[in-house]
């Protein structure tokens, strides 16, 4: 792989998946800030950019697990559906398995340590918020997606919503990843980038490394949607936009 500091981080994430595992590590935002230049976002995160591209060039990409293959040429509808099943599963499962982390935590260490009880808020205000935007999803945006490439596969219509043009809910989502991206800065820096305290117990430890995974997994599923899905959703319905002027133009004619 060869990659040029100029290229966008959300250029790199796209056509190399696996190049997450790398800004995961350096904390470098592919998601929401994925549009920075590399060396810029290498800035931000006051890590060298010659560190980065090393470590870049020395991945490996075969091999690459579901998370790393490259979703760009795949259908929206097997999108959607690794988005709910891998993505929206895990947050329905982990989020409740936290909440009972901190609460032992807090009670165990909150007095010692109050910053554990702004991060339990903060989390549960984390949680609400992406249980209302997978509910928003499931309901509504993706089940039109699904319509949607129905239509453009078979010549048909862009199908009617509730909403004049998909740019709309997504604007939607992107201000809910924007929102959820605040929250988990906040957990991070309250927790000090996941250091618990050296005399921490096991749970305390858990809990920490609980909350990191849980923002990576949530940056990876922001990833697909901010780069991926949503991008290619507004093409879909601009083709289709499109193909009904042009049907109507040739109709007019004859």
């Amino acid at each position: 792989m060869t990659f040029d500091k100029t290229q966008t981080v959300r250029e790199i994430a796209i056509h190399h998946p696996s190049t997450v595992r790398v800004f995961e590590n350096f904390g470098i935002d592919y998601c929401c800030g994925g549009k920075r230049p590399l060396a810029e976002a290498c800035e931000k995160a006051n890590v060298p950019v010659e560190k980065v591209m090393q470590e870049l060039a020395a991945l490996d990409a075969n091999g690459a697990s579901a998370e790393e293959q490259s979703w760009t040429e795949a259908p929206l509808t097997l999108l959607t559906g690794y988005i709910v099943n891998r993505h929206h599963r895990y947050v329905r499962a982990e989020a409740p398995r936290v909440e009972t982390l901190l609460q032992k935590v807090v009670s165990q260490h909150g007095e010692a340590h109050p910053e554990v009880k702004a991060i339990q808020e903060t989390f549960i205000a984390l949680s609400q918020e992406l249980s209302a935007h997978m509910m928003k999803e499931e309901h509504v945006l993706f089940p039109f997606l699904e319509k949607m490439e129905q239509a453009a596969r078979t010549g048909g219509e862009r199908p009617v919503g509730c909403f004049e043009s998909v740019e709309f809910p997504i604007a939607r989502m992107l201000a809910d990843h924007d929102d959820a991206g605040a929250l988990t800065a906040k957990i991070r820096a309250l927790s000090g980038g996941y250091q618990p305290p050296e005399n921490a117990c096991p749970t305390y430890r858990g809990l920490y490394h609980s909350l990191e995974e849980f923002e990576h997994d949530l940056h990876r599923h922001v990833h697909l949607e901010n780069n991926i899905l949503f991008p290619k959703a507004v093409e879909m319905e601009r083709s289709l936009a499109e193909g009904a002027h042009a049907g109507q133009g040739s109709t007019a004619r004859h």
